[in-house]
């Protein structure tokens, strides 16, 4: 199944949406293909949409759901992948 946030983060003058599957990245990125979703927009797990695409992707099928369901739908899917925490700087005592 495919899903979609709303559009609530704000960047670049626009407002964005996150587009995941709960079954493989396989099927989003042939989802996010077929809207005309550029593959710059995958993050990680998910795609960055621009709020000008939130209408097609749910009249093409993605679900809406919340930003919170659709976190925890790719945790229990097993497809979420976090970003890598920052390593500390080394601080020299001098």
């Amino acid at each position: 199944m495919i899903v979609i946030d709303p559009p609530a983060v704000p960047r670049y003058d626009r407002m964005w949406s996150h587009l995941a599957s709960d079954t493989s990245y396989d099927e989003l990125h042939l989802f996010a293909a077929e809207l005309g979703i550029p593959a710059r927009g995958f993050d990680r797990d998910h795609y960055d949409v621009p709020s000008e695409y939130y209408a097609a992707a749910v009249a093409a099928g993605a679900v809406p759901v919340s930003s919170r369901d659709l976190v925890v739908m790719l945790v229990r899917a097993g497809l979420r992948r976090r970003k890598r925490a920052r390593p500390e700087r080394l601080v020299e005592e001098g």
